[in-house]
């Protein structure tokens, strides 16, 4: 269903027939976090996240998974990367 509460005509997971199912009947504005992201949109009420109702519990345990701002560095051993390997044959 369509929002009919603070992102108006954008497609929601959380709208039902009785309105904002999501905890506190709306979503949340973005947290300082957010700032530079490509999912975050201006509604007439604030700033809010085109993915998430509820944008710090994404920031709780470390970097937002969805974030366009930030490059996750892989964790690579700094030794040889072993890649391909084939079994010899016995003879």
């Amino acid at each position: 269903m369509h929002c009919a509460t603070i992102k108006q005509g954008i497609e929601c997971t959380f709208m039902t027939q009785k309105g904002c199912d999501f905890t506190g009947g709306a979503c949340r504005p973005i947290v300082e976090k957010c700032e530079g992201c490509d999912r975050v949109r201006e509604y007439a009420d604030g700033r809010y996240c085109n993915q998430f109702p509820d944008p710090a519990a994404k920031w709780r345990l470390g970097v937002c998974n969805m974030a366009t701002h930030i490059k996750v560095e892989s964790k690579v051993a700094d030794g040889k990367v072993r890649v391909g390997q084939q079994k010899q044959k016995k003879k």
